[in-house]
């Protein structure tokens, strides 16, 4: 059955929820002394929205027309996204920890008209650079460079000149709106990707409205919950979430400062969070180190406490009832061991939510062990972010849920998982080929990712096609699960990777967590020495090395890590190990770690 969207565009959504709840809280930004959140309500979000609209129509801004953000997530990000969808254009994000190179060529790319930029330094990233397309260069921070190649304004600036043509012709963004519909282009996202230039995805306004309505309707997001949202603003997986936001009128605290987000959650305590896996590691991680560090009675209580955890959950997940004893046992776990974490994250959690990289089993089982369930969903950048998640009331651990609202799948006949909806990109931008060859002959997308679907719809990942490695003994490996595997057994891992195409056996190139492994090092002979010492240390090696062996104890044979290597640091965006949504880039840790590999497979050949 045809999942029901009653809007045009996202502007037309937006519009409609201001006059639903004008008066209610829409969205928030931090207080100057992160005392608590400043609320702005939809009504205030519209009169900044439309200004911003009215100003970049003033600026040649017109239908389709790409208008780029280079910024943090900020509640000034999600006023610029609004502003230039009402305007007609069309939202061409860029991280902001993209290198100038990179930047420059999706503006260029793009044909970006103007750039939304934080704060000069980010807007010098262009400087110098032949974008014919690019005429103005707005501020959220900082003072315009009068003397700048590219005309400089800020966004009070552009709010200003565009309140006075409000003032001029009120009617103007009700006029605008009306001529965009599901069909336009609504977002331009560059995919970080693993290898090569960045590719520009085009996103419809159908497709985002689609998002909005298909979460609702999963009871993901509630009118009365609180979203803290810290995600890129410039990823799919943080655009979708500001669509079931405006659609259900959801309150969402907006700071991407992810350095302040454990200390802020019991601040803001909000009862819906979306994050990463590597969020839901760190948490993992620091609970169970510190009851490990804590020692004696807390360290057993504390393994006591998520072993009945997790025995509950195992019925649970079996359909089986709880036994009373049972049900006994765990309140008292929840009181003595899981409402620590439960506070840690504000005390007031409904509804977590994994997205953007594979979530290991053991980290979900943990989690609903605590009474913190986590819904793994499943989608990519060329589909909206959002096409499989688990409901609530239905979670099944290992499985990224069910098909969202009345989106098609289906798995070839090589276990590729196809998709099909509304949600599905119109194509790569001026790579027709590309574009081609990304769809079917009846119109199904290919993901690029093999999974499996059960008798009841939900969907189970094995890996991406391209990352399938194959040893020279002919077995197929899936490294990200073996990595999702180890990163859950050893509580000190940042990431990990495992290495083995063509090769004869399996090896790992391992980071550890810089507090967790400082933790670890208190109180021996490796206290207040630095990371890369600690890590160096013959100590930390034989640590991870049993860690290893548990991991190897639950793998296929050809599946076992036969050597493991400890990098002297962790994986890092700009030298190209890591995408900004934090997945690995295969191809530059192998580069750039070559001589560690090569260490690991020294004398498996003979030598003539």
């Amino acid at each position: 059955m045809a999942l029901d969207v009653p809007y045009r565009s996202i502007p037309d959504m937006f519009l409609k929820r201001v006059a639903a709840s004008p008066d209610r809280d829409a969205f928030a930004h931090p207080a100057p002394d992160d005392s608590g959140p400043v609320w702005l309500s939809w009504e205030q979000m519209a009169r900044r929205a439309k200004a911003v609209a009215a100003g970049l129509h003033g600026l040649g801004v017109g239908l389709e027309d790409p208008v780029a953000i280079l910024a943090n997530t900020r509640l000034d990000w999600v006023v610029a996204d609004l502003g230039i969808m009402c305007a007609g254009g069309a939202t061409t994000t860029v991280y902001p920890t993209t290198e100038p190179d990179d930047a420059t060529y999706i503006i260029a790319d793009s044909g970006s008209r103007v750039l939304f930029a934080e704060n000069p330094a980010q807007a010098a990233k262009i400087a110098g650079a032949d974008l014919p397309a690019l005429t103005h260069v707005v501020l959220f921070d900082g003072a315009a460079d009068p003397a700048a190649a590219v005309p400089q304004l800020t966004l009070a600036e552009l709010e200003e000149q565009g309140a006075r043509a409000l003032a001029a012709e009120p009617d103007l963004i009700d006029m605008l709106v009306a001529g965009i519909g599901p069909e336009h282009l609504a977002t331009l996202i560059y995919t970080s990707g693993t290898t090569g230039r960045p590719k520009g995805v085009e996103l419809l306004h159908g497709g985002w409205c689609w998002e909005g309505v298909a979460q609702a309707e999963l009871g993901l997001l509630r009118e009365n919950d609180l979203q803290y949202l810290w995600l890129p603003l410039s990823h799919s997986f943080g655009k979708t979430l500001l669509c079931g936001a405006i659609h259900v009128g959801l309150p969402t605290y907006v700071d991407g400062r992810v350095d302040k987000l454990v200390e802020l959650l019991s601040v803001i305590r909000p009862t819906l969070m979306c994050g990463a896996p590597r969020v839901f590691e760190k948490v993992y991680n620091k609970a169970v180190t510190t009851a490990q560090d804590s020692g004696g009675a807390k360290a057993k209580i504390f393994a006591w406490g998520v072993r009945v955890g997790k025995e509950k959950v195992a019925l649970e997940q079996a359909g089986r009832p709880l036994p009373t004893g049972l049900k006994l046992k765990y309140a008292v776990a929840e009181k003595l061991v899981f409402s620590k974490l439960q506070a840690r994250l504000g005390g007031r959690i409904r509804v977590l939510v994994s997205g953007a990289a594979p979530l290991s089993p053991e980290i979900a089982t943990f989690f609903a062990a605590a009474n913190l369930p986590i819904s793994e969903g499943y989608g990519l950048t060329e589909t909206s972010a959002g096409n499989f998640v688990n409901p609530p009331d239905g979670l099944r651990i290992g499985t990224v849920g069910k098909a969202m609202g009345d989106l098609e799948c289906r798995i070839d006949t090589d276990g590729e998982i196809l998709v099909r909806g509304r949600p599905v990109m119109r194509g790569y931008h001026n790579l027709p080929e590309e574009t081609a060859a990304s769809f079917t002959e009846d119109g199904f997308f290919r993901t690029g990712d093999i999974g499996t679907l059960d008798a009841d719809g939900y969907l189970k990942i094995t890996d991406r096609k391209k990352d399938l490695v194959k040893t020279s003994g002919g077995k197929y490996i899936a490294p990200s699960h073996i990595e999702g595997m180890f990163k859950a057994t050893c509580p000190y891992t940042s990431q990990a990777v495992v290495i083995g195409q063509a090769r004869n056996y399996c090896t790992m190139l391992v980071t550890l967590d810089p507090d967790a492994i400082k933790g670890w090092a208190a109180g021996t002979p490796l206290e207040g020495r630095d990371y890369a010492d600690i890590v160096a240390s013959p100590e930390a090696k034989a640590m991870v090395e049993g860690y290893v062996a548990e991991l190897n104890a639950k793998l296929n044979r050809w599946e076992t890590i036969k050597k493991v290597a400890i990098l002297p640091r962790d994986l890092t965006i700009e030298d190209g190990e890591i995408t900004p949504s934090l997945k690995i880039k295969r191809r530059g840790v192998e580069s750039n770690f070559a001589g560690e590999i090569e260490k690991m497979y020294a004398g498996t050949l003979a030598e003539l």
